[in-house]
């Protein structure tokens, strides 16, 4: 036997190893590499995995040169190997080993790794799983002081292995990243403010891999960052142009990911096509009926997306909907390319559609339910592909009554969680178009009604109203009249114009009793009924509607609409002097209210919790309130309504909070408020529970006349136990 090694354990201390010097700089993961050392450190078998160009390769050549074995960092190299019997000689020379004799090449390295501590790195091994698993498995059986960190799109599966996902740059690094290689191609490019936005958009709309970014990069040669993004929806055309010395598979980007490809088997290849219809992130149970039949059994889908996420092409998170998977933007536009090319696309496309308009049916039964939360996160989560849905009934020829149809079912998530300024956009779309399909048309317009009124846009709400009200009558449709006289009624609230509210809400009230119906936004007229009684001074009046709507909320697991009906008692607990009964109340409202990302049940509460602040004796609490509201208020619309009504408790609130404080120190507060974001804002009201003591003011008795609008309301003051001001 004669057999030599070409490099190890050298003498004066040189390190033994073949890792390749870094030519270019590294760029961020700075907290990967630190997790990915103490992985290397617990476990013998780490393996990196992630999409093609995600920095897998990079990421752990810098990890690995951070260890200190013995023996060395030893670097395998297996793209490039096409057959499963050929891996254990690329590891025999990789490791410089040369042996002329007639033992296995695996027996060979088992000789030679028994006594020696080093670590082995396999980059590139997915299209040859079964043969590595098999060596890596027997070689750390049989090795003590071996450890191996593996590299590929999918998990080798083998005893001990821990696994080590890496994601996607930030958005920051990934623009770190295209300035740095930038620079190198086009001496002289830096970010600046005419360039960073662009730079970032890029970044983002590339997913952050580190390859695409780095090609988008020397693409500056002719094009600048703006014009890099007006092409980018041919990027697998664009982002060509690797270095020679680089990997064929890492050359150009259709090619990264394209390797993915080949090693998927028909059905992964057909899954991955269909799953581009997909936007954003999706379930197995959207999965399975959108994706299913012709070619691929609904039964085998779990199986092969199984497989597809060992390789990387889909990811699994955990989110408050429950378990979902993604596709990078760049292997789903790879996908919609196959897609096309199987002409299947509208086919998939109607399919997703149905499934998503069956979803937000669902959803809306389901809001009035002890699920509310969940509907709110479910929604949430889908809201990228309810887009897609509402664009393709859009675009349809004959689908604008299904988008009607969607964009009125989904009232509860425009409304109730923030998303007022979307769903109108959605509403105005939907309701310009003529259809033969009346039902769905006077639902979206009320709740177009509906969306404007929440907005202050009390012109657009008359015309969609009134429009509802008289196409309802003309068709006989109880529900939609009784919707739309109930939402007129609610714009007569707004407005001050209390009786006429009280007229139209009762009428609606009844009406839904007659027909039967129950739900959220029966109850929420309930509690605008109890507001127009609180505002004209029926307090008993209006505390009954409101425990009565405490009671059926109780029964029914709903949360939204008790938020509004606390709201209103807390308003008839402070009139009535009791300010820890209301604050109680308040915060409940409140936290329910930040919950479900309800901006205007959110303002509402901070509104009235300054006061309430106020009276007890911390003004300057209150002004920083104060300032926090006129900070949310421009994302919701008009501020208090525009309603003197609505205005009369911060009125009040500002007259005693600039009394006690001066003009210069509550202009102060305002602005330290209004500096707060959201979540500092609501967790600061929540917690403020008791008032820092600058001399307590007495609490009101009575309820305040509405103030001139014209003028800021005075402060209340009590003679005779009635309030007069």
């Amino acid at each position: 036997m004669r057999r030599s090694q070409r490099s190890g354990a050298g003498a004066g201390g040189h390190r033994a190893g073949n890792l390749p010097l870094e030519l270019n700089a590294f760029v961020g993961r700075a907290a990967e590499l630190t997790q990915l050392g103490a992985a290397l450190g617990a476990a013998r078998l780490v393996t990196v995995t992630g999409p093609g160009g995600v920095g897998k390769s990079r990421l752990a050549a810098r990890a690995a040169a951070r260890t200190r074995p013995r023996d060395g960092v030893w670097r395998v190299e297996l793209a490039a190997v096409r057959e499963a019997e050929l891996v254990e000689y690329a590891v025999v020379e990789a490791l410089g080993l040369t042996d002329h004799t007639s033992r296995p090449p695996r027996q060979v390295l088992l000789d030679h790794l028994s006594k020696r501590q080093l670590l082995l790195v396999l980059d590139g091994f997915e299209h040859l799983v079964d043969a590595c698993a098999s060596l890596v498995g027997e070689l750390l059986r049989r090795v003590p002081g071996l450890r191996v960190l593996a590299v590929g799109r999918r998990p080798l599966a083998v005893e001990g292995e821990r696994l080590f996902p890496l994601a996607p740059l930030t958005e920051r690094e990934a623009a770190e990243l295209f300035a740095d290689r930038a620079a190198a191609s086009t001496p002289g490019f830096t970010l600046h403010d005419g360039n960073r936005a662009d730079v970032h958009e890029l970044c983002r709309r590339l997913d952050g891999l580190p390859l695409a970014v780095e090609l988008a990069a020397g693409r500056l040669r002719t094009l600048s960052p703006a014009q890099l993004l007006t092409r980018l929806d041919d990027r697998f055309r664009l982002l060509t142009g690797g270095g020679r010395d680089a990997l064929p598979r890492h050359q150009t980007l259709r090619t990264a990911i394209g390797w993915s490809h080949e090693l998927c088997t028909p059905e992964e290849r057909l899954l991955w096509a269909r799953l581009s219809v997909f936007a954003g992130q999706f379930d197995l149970e959207a999965v399975e009926y959108v994706c299913g039949g012709d070619g691929l059994h609904p039964d085998n889908i779990l199986d092969v997306l199984g497989e597809l996420l060992a390789q990387s092409v889909v990811t699994r998170e955990e989110t408050r909907a429950g378990v979902r998977y993604r596709m990078l933007d760049t292997v789903r536009a790879y996908g919609t390319d196959w897609l096309a090319a199987t002409d299947d696309t509208a086919r998939l496309r109607r399919r997703h559609r149905d499934w998503y308009m069956g979803l937000a049916t669902w959803c809306e039964l389901d809001w009035f339910s002890p699920r509310q939360r969940e509907v709110a996160a479910r929604v949430e989560a889908e809201l990228p592909n309810l887009r897609c849905a509402l664009e393709q009934c859009l675009s349809e020829p004959g689908g604008g009554h299904l988008g009607q149809y969607l964009a009125g079912t989904l009232w509860f998530y425009w409304v109730g969680c923030g998303r007022l300024s979307e769903g109108r956009h959605w509403l105005e779309r939907t309701v310009r178009l003529d259809t033969e399909h009346e039902r769905s048309r006077l639902k979206a317009l009320w709740v177009l009604g509906y969306v404007a009124i929440l907005q202050g846009d009390t012109v657009s709400a008359l015309a969609a109203l009134a429009e509802c009200r008289e196409k309802a009558e003309d068709s006989g449709n109880p529900l939609a009249l009784a919707y739309a006289e109930h939402r007129t009624g609610c714009l007569a609230l707004v407005t001050d114009d209390m009786a006429r509210a009280e007229t139209l809400l009762r009428s609606a009230l009844d009406r839904y009793h007659e027909i039967g119906e129950l739900n959220s936004n029966v109850l929420m007229g309930q509690v605008e009924l109890a507001m127009t009684l609180a505002f004209q001074g029926d307090l008993p009046g209006a505390v009954r509607l409101c425990e009565d709507v405490r009671r059926v909320c109780t029964d029914h697991g709903e949360r939204w609409t008790l938020a509004y009906a606390l709201y209103v008692l807390a308003y008839a607990a402070w009139t009535e002097g009791d300010l820890a009964g209301a604050r109680q109340l308040l915060v409940e409202c409140l936290d329910i209210n930040h919950v479900f990302n309800d901006l205007l049940g959110t303002v509402l509460a901070m509104e009235l919790l300054a006061l309430i602040t106020a009276a007890e004796g911390d003004a300057a609490e209150a002004a920083v309130l104060q300032g926090s509201a006129s900070r949310m208020w421009p994302s919701v619309g008009l501020p208090l309504f525009g309603s003197a009504y609505y205005n009369a408790p911060h009125e009040q609130c500002e007259a005693t909070a600039r009394e006690r404080l001066g003009d210069e120190r509550y202009e102060e507060c305002v602005r330290a408020g209004a500096r707060l974001g959201r979540q500092a804002a609501v967790g600061r009201a929540l917690g403020h529970t008791r008032p820092r003591l600058l001399g307590a003011l007495p609490p009101p008795r009575g309820l305040p006349e509405p103030p001139d609008m014209r003028k800021p309301a005075a402060s209340p003051t009590r003679k005779g136990g009635e309030t007069t001001g």
